[in-house]
């Protein structure tokens, strides 16, 4: 039997994983629900839910575990002027 831990890298990484699946629930809920009152209880729940998942990024980000590739600046206005012209 394999008994293997995960290491903290492997451990933020399912973190961030498992807040990326509570967040889509927590959407589809808030967005199906009929109730106003339950459904604003279900958007500040998602809020909360993406705070946690951003603080899980960035920590994972500033080790280097989770790398971003930055958007060349043409690329950018190319989709900033895609969609302020509706083409």
């Amino acid at each position: 039997m394999n008994t293997q831990a995960f290491g903290d890298k492997e451990t933020l990484n399912d973190f961030i994983a498992s807040q990326k699946m509570i967040s889509s629930a927590y959407n589809t809920f808030a967005g199906e629900c009929v109730c106003e009152g339950l459904r604003s209880d279900f958007l500040n729940i998602l809020k909360d839910e993406h705070g946690i998942q951003a603080e899980l990024f960035n920590e994972a980000n500033c080790r280097g575990w989770y790398a971003v590739k930055q958007a060349p600046a043409a690329e950018i206005n190319q989709v900033k002027t895609k969609f302020v012209s509706g083409s």
